[in-house]
């Protein structure tokens, strides 16, 4: 098994609430393979795959049948880290993800969704419907969804906030760890975690945008992955492509685009599959991997400092285009005032 250890995210101790594991996440089951990179996940004491198959993509094909395939093939080729969210095609990501995983499969995979609740109520009701469609009792990894309003961590934190039930909820053994995703602006992101730390709360994860654009502009690899790290925060990459959009500015082809990702101190880069041959370009990054020099990324930044300035193609940053919640805010539940978020 080829292992790359992310700069500064090694395991320092196993927290208390990783020391039981549930039914469904044993660890020596899980998916494996020796052209695989495998991290640990910030300070949790777990070791996940360095590729993570995002879950938006899984819900997009027209048979049911093919998404399913796609998962199979994702974990026979070493992939253990699932990504997911409660809204992501209206909840047919979660089903089909929910479908692949039986017979045996939820075992060899470290499962991952996303809960849009800011209030407790929320955040149980759309916790049980995940985990109805997901057809687990456990979820490995449950975060909030989009933080990318300032008032989120207020919302979040607040009392009757969606903290005391993901909290609650990992008491339970319902989920077992704790993390948060965001796609705006840096600023939103430091704010979560000083909040956090405000209430003595440490985040076992944190999602983000880190890709070839992303140091020149709202940069969260320079502004916020080096705080994660320092705080023991295993970091989850998003956005290597922005979709198609970075790849359409012809500054980086795919390969280079994931080798940079995988060259950052994080646990897990996370990008979108909806074919075979998307899968087949994920695994070949990874078996082709080698640590990029600082030249060669000084070089490869060089090259897309221009396109990135004004974040033209990282529309996640400058535009609605990517926000599920600010085009629905009842996903939220109801704000600090009683009225509806």
């Amino acid at each position: 098994m080829k292992s790359v250890a992310a700069t500064g995210v090694a395991v320092t101790h196993l927290p208390a609430t990783a020391q039981a594991i549930p039914k469904g996440s044993d660890p020596s089951r899980r998916a494996h393979s020796a052209d695989m990179i495998y991290r640990q996940l910030g300070t949790t004491g777990e070791l996940v795959s360095a590729i993570g198959m995002g879950g938006y993509h899984l819900g997009k094909q027209d048979d049911p049948a093919e998404s399913i395939r796609l998962v199979h093939a994702g974990i026979e080729r070493g992939i253990s880290f699932f990504d997911n969210c409660w809204d992501y095609n209206d909840g047919i990501s979660e089903v089909r993800v929910g479908q692949a995983l039986r017979n045996g499969f939820r075992e060899k995979v470290f499962l991952m969704t996303k809960i849009d609740g800011r209030t407790r109520e929320e955040y149980n009701k759309q916790l049980e419907q995940s985990l109805g469609r997901l057809q687990t009792d456990m979820i490995d990894l449950v975060q909030f969804h989009e933080v990318i309003r300032m008032e989120d961590p207020d919302r979040i934190f607040a009392k009757g906030g969606a903290i005391e039930a993901a909290v609650a909820a990992r008491e339970a053994g319902k989920i077992r760890y704790i993390g948060f995703t965001g796609h705006k602006d840096p600023a939103v992101h430091l704010r979560m975690l000083e909040v956090a730390k405000k209430n003595n709360f440490h985040f076992d994860t944190v999602q983000m945008p880190i890709n070839v654009m992303d140091a020149h502009f709202r940069s969260f690899t320079r502004q916020v992955m080096p705080v994660a790290i320092e705080q023991g925060i295993g970091v989850l990459a998003m956005k290597t492509f922005g979709d198609h959009f970075i790849l359409d500015s012809k500054t980086v082809q795919p390969i280079e685009a994931l080798h940079y990702g995988l060259t950052q101190p994080v646990s897990v880069l996370i990008t979108g599959i909806d074919s075979m041959a998307i899968l087949e370009q994920a695994a070949e990054a990874a078996r082709t991997f080698k640590p990029m020099t600082q030249d060669a990324m000084a070089a490869l930044l060089a090259r897309t400092e221009m396109a990135a300035a004004e974040g033209k193609y990282e529309l996640f940053k400058t535009s609605s285009h990517f926000d599920g919640t600010a085009q629905n805010p009842k996903w939220l539940g109801q704000d600090l005032t009683g009225k509806a978020g």
